[in-house]
């Protein structure tokens, strides 16, 4: 259990009561929780490689676009200790490398988190690597208190 009372298993059910199935197809999972912080492992997955031309077998950039706002909806109730409903304002991704097959980390930084906007900083790498593949930043609007 996280120190928001936001547990692990909460996280899970989220995902799978929340989203829409070919979000769950990336099996985006969470292992950690806190106000400032969230981490995120989305396993090696076939279905989000490139299929052909010079980046063949790589992860694609729609995935990992995909996994960041995921991830960050994810990380902001686990902050808040339960959901609340929001929308995606904003999302940027610096693709810095390119993002092989195999286990990624997703690690989410909360930099605000308001009554109405939140704002997160994210890093996506590969399980083990010392440079991140990607960077985002994404900001989120809550449409409830």
């Amino acid at each position: 259990m996280s120190e928001t009372g936001f547990s692990i298993e909460d996280g899970k059910t989220l995902l799978a009561e929340a989203f829409a199935p070919w979000v769950l197809q990336q099996n985006l999972t969470p292992t950690s929780f806190s106000k400032t912080q969230a981490t995120f492992s989305l396993p090696a997955n076939d279905s989000l490689a490139l299929r052909g031309g010079p980046g063949a077998g790589l992860i694609c950039g729609q995935a990992i676009a995909a996994a960041a706002d995921t991830a960050t909806v994810i990380a902001l109730a686990g902050a808040n200790g339960r959901f609340r409903n929001c929308t995606t304002v904003d999302l940027s991704v610096n693709y810095l490398r390119p993002l092989p097959m195999g286990d990624t980390n997703v690690t989410v930084d909360i930099e605000s988190n308001g009554r109405k906007l939140a704002t997160c900083r994210l890093t996506i790498q590969s399980k083990g690597a010392s440079k991140p593949a990607a960077l985002a930043t994404a900001t989120f609007m809550y449409l409830e208190d």
